[in-house]
Parts: structure tokens; C-alpha cells; sequence
């Protein structure tokens, strides 16, 4: 079994933490999320191709996408790897989810360990929109917030 976590902080008011536990490569990757100081309602949550916050969630790139794949929602078989969807901030701001997923590994050469999870300011539209930016990051808009994967004990 290996886990990961990553510590989201970013300009906004947003914070929170995600736990990733994988138990063997080729196996699901359970994804858990506490964030809080969302506005209420979808918010795009990808993890992003580089580990680099040096210059906030901007340094990070786009999404992790080693297939060249266009953008999609998770359970679309054409996707980015790192295409997680919305996650659903209620009235009070936070977001208390699992999510398990199939393409997410922590183990073998597509691993987004060291990677960058990121929760954007708007709706992910999956990639099923005529908006020119829909095939690409889903017209999520801005980053609020961002952390690096990092192994966890």
C-alpha cells in the first residue's frame, strides 16, 4: 500500500488537505479531500503536471496528462489523467469527499507523486462544452488553491 497527502494553500481563503492511498499498481486510488473556504457549489479539482509552487498554483502547468488525451470527467474513458471533476463545496464553504479513481496511481512511471493538486474558483465543465478552453481545462477558471503530492507515512 502506499499514501500520499498534499497540503492545499493558495492567495484565497482556501485550505485543506487530501489523502491518497493506492493499494497496489493497477489498482484504484482512493482520493480523500477536507477543504474549506470555498464559495458553495463545483469547483474544478485536478492534479496538475508539475510539483512547483514557486510561483503559487500558476508554476504547477496544466493538468497532468502523460496520454495527450483531451480534457474529460473522470469516468470518460478519453481523459487526462489528472481530470478529478468537481468536488461540491456546501453552504458553510467546505468539501468532505472520497473519491475513488481509476486512472490516479501513486505507483509506476504515471504516478502524480510530486505532482500538484489543484481546486480551481469555478465548475469543471468535463470537457463537454463548446467553450474554446473546454478540451482543455474545462473552463474550471482560476486556481484558489494548490499543494504538492507528497509521500505520506
Amino acid at each position: 500500500m502506499v499514501k500520499a497527502v498534499s497540503v492545499l494553500r493558495g492567495d484565497s481563503a482556501v485550505t485543506g488537505t487530501v489523502s491518497f492511498t493506492q493499494e497496489a499498481e493497477g489498482q484504484p486510488t482512493v482520493v480523500e479531500v477536507s477543504l474549506k473556504g470555498l464559495t458553495p457549489g463545483k469547483h474544478g479539482f485536478h492534479v496538475h503536471e508539475f510539483g512547483d509552487n514557486t510561483n503559487g498554483c500558476t508554476s504547477a502547468g496544466g493538468h497532468f496528462n502523460p496520454n495527450q488525451h483531451t480534457h474529460g470527467a473522470p469516468e470518460d474513458q478519453v481523459r487526462h489523467v489528472g481530470d478529478l471533476g468537481n468536488v461540491v463545496a456546501g453552504p458553510d464553504g467546505s468539501v468532505n469527499v472520497k473519491i475513488t479513481d481509476r486512472l490516479v496511481s501513486l505507483i509506476g512511471p504515471q504516478s502524480i507523486v510530486g505532482r500538484t493538486i489543484v481546486v480551481h474558483a469555478d465548475e469543471d465543465d468535463l470537457g463537454k462544452t463548446s467553450h474554446e478552453q473546454s478540451k482543455i481545462t474545462g473552463n474550471a477558471g482560476g486556481r484558489l488553491a494548490c499543494g504538492v503530492i507528497g509521500i505520506a507515512k
